[in-house]
C-alpha cells in the first residue's frame, strides 16, 4: 500500500475543465478546478499562522488561484485527507511541526475529514488551540 507521502506525490488527472453535473454548490458546466494533492498541500502551506480558512473558502481560493470559477468538492476531501495524513507521517519521521503543512488551518472538529484520519480529531484541536483557532 501507497504511504501517504506517495500519494501526496503522485502527479493525478488535474486541471480546469467544464462541471460535469449539478451537484450541491458546483454547477453544471461551470469551469472546475480538479486539483492535485500537491497543489491543496501548497495552498495550506501558503495560510499564516492562526488564520483560518474552512473548506468552502479554500475551494474557491483555489479555483480563482487557477483560473476556474469551482474547485471539485469530492477531490478536495480525498486531497485533504492525504496532506494531514502525509503531514502526520512526517511528524513521525522526526520532521519539525513548523515544516509540515498546517491542515488544522482548515480542518477542525467539524469537518468531516477530520472524522476520516488516522489519529483522530484531538490532534487538529490541540493544534488549532496552540494557534488561538476555534476547535
Amino acid at each position: 500500500m501507497k504511504s501517504w507521502n506517495d500519494r501526496l506525490n503522485t502527479p493525478g488527472i488535474h486541471g480546469v475543465k467544464p462541471t460535469p453535473r449539478t451537484v450541491g454548490d458546483v454547477v453544471e458546466g461551470q469551469p472546475m478546478l480538479v486539483p492535485t494533492a500537491r497543489q491543496v498541500d501548497t495552498f495550506i502551506r501558503s495560510i499564516p499562522k492562526g488564520v483560518e480558512m474552512d473548506v468552502r473558502a479554500l475551494r474557491t481560493a483555489l479555483a480563482i488561484e487557477h483560473g476556474a470559477e469551482v474547485t471539485c468538492p469530492v477531490t478536495i476531501g480525498y486531497h485533504l485527507r492525504t496532506v494531514a495524513e502525509a503531514a502526520k507521517e512526517d511528524l513521525e519521521r522526526g520532521m519539525r511541526m513548523s515544516d509540515i503543512a498546517p491542515f488544522w488551518r482548515v480542518l477542525d472538529a467539524k469537518t468531516p475529514t477530520t472524522k476520516k484520519l488516522s489519529f483522530g480529531a484531538e490532534f487538529v484541536a490541540a493544534q488549532r488551540k496552540r494557534e488561538g483557532l476555534k476547535p
